[in-house]
């Protein structure tokens, strides 16, 4: 099965500072039917203005990866970490029993980042924090592996967070193509954050536009490039 979401109809924050995406439910958009995809609690498609951003705010038992979609994003937290990420890294902090951080746009240009929560196995872990500066061409054309499950040795992903999921991003060229394969018994989140791509089923296809989405359970895909497709994949077993 395979459902397309339109970004156009997501709900949206937006201020004289701030324009986000949710995907689920969060802050002022309210949707009792649309609020989480399994483990996936939250994954907003933020817009920061240069000079602004998230001050301090707490977090407990929630694993938080971010995607940097172009500008800076400046992480800052009460675990003493502070860093700064461009296009293609990624942070993650396990917020487990309790951590606040800021995420700021210390930049001259807007920032975008894709903001993901994923709600881990159990409560009470250590807090935790890393962030990983990836080659942006290394997800050319091919599944570049992002995070994974502290168990799940046999992934090449650099990030180990506390639920079974994984991550990828690939940047698929125009006329190219790319296959997932989606395991009975799991489930994917698919966010196409730039381009144009037809997703591919042995059903049917839909035609994504940056920004959409697309909720996969028990199928496997092709995404077809229509023009340069970034997207964003997460793969996890079914509730």
């Amino acid at each position: 099965m395979i459902r397309y979401i339109d970004h156009k109809l997501m709900g949206r924050g937006k201020s004289d500072w701030l324009d986000s995406r949710f995907h689920f439910s969060f802050a002022e958009y309210c949707n009792k039917d649309n609020v989480n995809f399994g483990a996936l609690r939250v994954l907003n498609d933020d817009r920061v203005k240069e000079g602004e951003g998230f001050g301090i705010h707490p977090h407990k038992n929630m694993e938080i990866i971010s995607y940097v979609i172009c500008g800076e994003l400046t992480h800052g937290d009460t675990l003493g970490n502070r860093q700064t990420l461009k296009r293609g890294d990624v942070q993650y902090m396990s917020a487990g029993t309790g951590v606040a951080h800021s995420e700021m746009n210390l930049g001259e240009s807007t920032l975008r980042f894709l903001q993901i929560w994923i709600i881990p196995d159990k409560q009470g872990y250590q807090p935790n924090y890393g962030d990983y500066r990836f080659d942006f061409e290394e997800r050319r054309d091919r599944w570049l592996a992002i995070a994974t499950c502290v168990d799940n040795a046999k992934s090449a992903a650099p990030i180990k967070i506390h639920q079974d999921i994984n991550l990828y991003a690939t940047l698929v060229s125009a006329g190219k193509s790319i296959d997932f394969e989606v395991a009975i018994g799991r489930q994917a989140y698919l966010v196409l954050i730039e381009g144009d791509a037809l997703v591919k089923t042995k059903y049917g296809e839909i035609t994504l536009r940056g920004g959409d989405a697309a909720e996969i359970i028990d199928e496997s895909i092709t995404i077809e490039a229509q023009s340069e497709a970034h997207t964003l994949l997460i793969e996890m077993k079914k509730p």
